[in-house]
């Protein structure tokens, strides 16, 4: 999940692998069967329960939930702003999500995925669809040359779901399938990434970056564990710190870092995180 670190008409047709769930901080063979759980949703049927080739449907939650991590926070341009100048962030809500429509099509190449917002939010539904799919398509990103495509769609079944929703509501999806997201972090638990409305919103305490920027690195950390990857931590003082890094928990001497690729198309890994 990350972080600490930032989410569909078309059906992925993808092999689905039995694997054991795995959930942040825990054992593998003692986390609980995942559940694609999901709440309401204007105009959309529910998703199918479908992972990618390298990720059988489970969960795993972005950070480790050892610690909560602080929660000094960023103002976020363009939305309702409370006293301060922070903006205005419901604790919880109704559990109903409306689908983003803008850039969706019932045909294309890929990965199908939806995005969804939860209702009273304040966040535009189309407005996080485009910025997600340009952290999707970005060459930086998991589309790196070509390795992964997505497409956006609004009806029908997806293979993955992008969920921005309360803290509460979160928590609730999450703690469906044992995580406990402690109203701070998000989750991936089967095809559903559970974007947490307060880290969409505000960022995170350690990340040194437009907000912009850590919104990428929580659709990358999240996506990347729907894709198969694991957690990694800190390869060296001063190197960029990996996207599927815990960052919202301290960089451990490395640079904040939004995405999987360098410039030149490396891959910025790092230990593995058991």
């Amino acid at each position: 999940m990350l972080v600490a670190v930032l989410v569909p008409t078309a059906v992925i047709c993808i092999a689905v692998a039995a694997a054991p769930l795995w959930t942040d901080g825990d054992d593998p063979s003692a986390a609980a069967a995942a559940s694609a759980a999901s709440g309401p949703v204007k105009d959309s049927t529910d998703s199918a329960p479908a992972s990618s080739p390298r990720s059988p449907a489970g969960a795993s939650t972005e950070p480790k939930v050892r610690a909560k991590p602080r929660t000094k926070t960023k103002p976020s341009s363009g939305s309702s702003s409370g006293p301060g100048g922070h903006p205005v962030i419901p604790p919880s809500g109704p559990g109903t999500f409306t689908v983003a429509r803008a850039g969706a099509s019932d045909t294309g190449k890929g990965n199908a995925y939806r995005v969804e917002v939860e209702d009273g939010t304040g966040v535009d539904p189309d407005k996080a669809a485009a910025q997600i799919a340009g952290f999707l398509a970005a060459p930086r990103g998991w589309a790196h040359g070509g390795e992964h495509t997505f497409h956006q769609v609004a009806k029908g079944t997806a293979g993955l779901v992008v969920r921005i929703a309360t803290a509460a509501t979160t928590d609730r999806i999450c703690g469906k399938s044992g995580l406990d997201t402690h109203g701070e972090v998000n989750c991936r638990v089967g095809v559903d990434v559970m974007v947490n409305l307060k880290r969409w919103q505000t960022g995170s305490p350690e990340f040194d970056g437009p907000l912009a920027d850590y919104r990428a690195l929580i659709i990358n950390h999240e996506v990347g564990h729907w894709l198969g990857h694991g957690h990694e931590t800190c390869p060296g003082k001063g190197r960029p710190a990996p996207a599927m890094m815990q960052q919202i928990y301290g960089l451990k001497g490395c640079v904040a870092n939004a995405w999987p690729y360098d410039t030149k198309g490396h891959y910025l890994s790092g230990p593995s995180v058991s």
